[in-house]
């Protein structure tokens, strides 16, 4: 969907606008730091101030798409770039609308390639399926192989399958596919990703985190705010030990497409 030459300006765009002191995932950038992901943290909320972030963000070709899957022009609410260095953490498994609440439908994610993702590099890793399912309880994750310390265990009968994908693919997935990644196990290359995530056009209501919420045509929209939810996945220290309390699914996290 984009070309290399786009892919390209990406890679040096994110890398001088991490270089500026932009306020990443962490805070801070830490050169000096063992832990690749605190040498390059993930960039979060990018478009409210950056144009180019902004640009794909809202970009036509997206729209495009994803209201030929919904048959409704979406709302975008966040942007990511992922660095995902030599020997960095990948995530767990996850569903994204854990985080964003989108209601009473769900949200979808438009996950750009800036490099082609192999399974040595840490390409993104789906259980075909899952897009059916309810958002489901949590349990603890290995934070030697994940940045985040929960996950969402992959139900019977499923299993998770990698995305190979080259620089310029974007996968779209909605709010309720069960997703993640392994680690980076290359000594040389990045596995890049642009990520922007939208609230499908009949929600009503995300969580406070995705707030203010834009029409594709950049104007904004007021859309209620949903209870919990909050970034998509929060960084912690390699070794870390989960304080993760399990809990019922409240009546708000019970949300399956009708697809």
């Amino acid at each position: 969907l984009f070309s290399a030459e786009e892919v390209g300006r990406y890679r040096e765009h994110y890398l001088a606008l991490l270089d500026s002191g932009f306020n990443g995932d962490l805070d801070f950038k830490a050169k000096d730091e063992t832990d690749p992901l605190k040498r390059y943290p993930r960039l979060m909320q990018m478009h409210r101030s950056d144009s180019v972030s902004l640009d794909y963000l809202c970009d036509p070709r997206i729209d495009c798409v994803i209201t030929e899957l919904t048959g409704l022009s979406p709302f975008a609410v966040q942007t990511m770039f992922y660095f995902k260095p030599p020997g960095a953490r990948g995530q767990a498994l996850h569903q994204d609308n854990f985080y964003l609440k989108a209601e009473p439908s769900t949200c979808i994610a438009a996950w750009l390639a800036v490099d082609d993702c192999l399974v040595e590099n840490g390409c993104l890793e789906v259980v075909p399926g899952s897009h059916q399912l309810p958002t489901l309880c949590l349990t603890p994750a290995d934070t030697e192989k994940s940045f985040t310390d929960v996950q969402v265990p992959i139900p019977p009968g499923m299993k998770a399958e990698p995305m190979l994908m080259k620089a310029g693919d974007v996968l779209f997935f909605n709010g309720q596919l069960i997703h993640g990644s392994g680690p980076n196990v290359t000594e040389s290359s990045f596995r890049r990703a642009l990520i922007a995530h939208y609230v499908i056009g009949d929600s009503h209501s995300v969580g406070r985190w995705y707030h203010p919420v834009l029409r594709m045509d950049r104007t904004e929209i007021e859309l209620e705010t949903s209870v919990g939810g909050g970034k998509c996945g929060e960084f912690v220290e390699i070794g870390s030990v989960t304080s993760l309390k399990m809990r019922e699914p409240r009546e708000a996290d019970l949300l399956v497409t009708t697809e």
